[in-house]
């Protein structure tokens, strides 16, 4: 439910720690609900997040929201863009208070350039965003399983609201209600 990437976060930490005038990479904090990334909006900066949950959405043209994926400790955010050189295809919001590690264009497009392990980790975040969004879709259909899967995480990690809710799994509040009454 919350999509996590420690082998990632371990990197960055790393690089964070080894850089010599530390302005390639700093640290930046966001209250929750604070926008990070704003859907159609061009970005300046790469981000992985240190501390915190994210939910990572995109509005559609008649105003409906859609969740994604809810993003933690490790995931990167910006890259397709920078890479595709595109605005922001999503938004990205914080649910709980979060701290990024910033990443300059030019630094990750050097780090793109000349460093095999970030190369490694993007086609694994890659590979395994597939993966989810593709076992995510087949399980569709099965919304009281992941109602209740989400229910689980609501009570141990975060707190997410019932349109929320019915946001990330691409029903209506009305739906979302219904489907909570058959699991009660």
């Amino acid at each position: 439910m919350i999509r996590t990437n420690p082998i990632f976060l371990d990197y960055l930490d790393e690089l964070y720690n080894k850089q010599e005038n530390k302005q390639e990479i700093i640290l930046k904090s966001f209250d929750k609900e604070d926008r990070i990334l704003t859907q159609n909006e061009v970005s300046d900066e790469i981000m992985l997040i240190k501390s915190g949950i994210t939910k990572c959405f995109f509005v559609e043209e008649n105003d409906k929201e859609y969740i994604v994926e809810f993003l933690g400790k490790g995931e990167i955010i910006g890259e397709i863009e920078v890479i595709k050189n595109v605005p922001c295809l999503c938004s990205i919001e914080a649910m709980t208070e979060v701290q990024v590690y910033l990443m300059t264009i030019p630094y990750f497009q050097s780090l793109i350039k000349n460093d095999l392990t970030i190369n490694n980790l993007l086609l694994d975040v890659f590979a395994e965003r597939i993966v989810q969004t593709s076992s995510r879709a087949s399980h569709q259909q099965l919304t009281e399983n992941t109602l209740s899967e989400l229910l689980d995480v609501k009570t141990k990690e975060m707190k997410i609201s019932k349109s929320d809710m019915a946001a990330y799994l691409g029903i209506s509040l009305r739906s979302m209600n219904k489907a909570l009454k058959k699991i009660e």
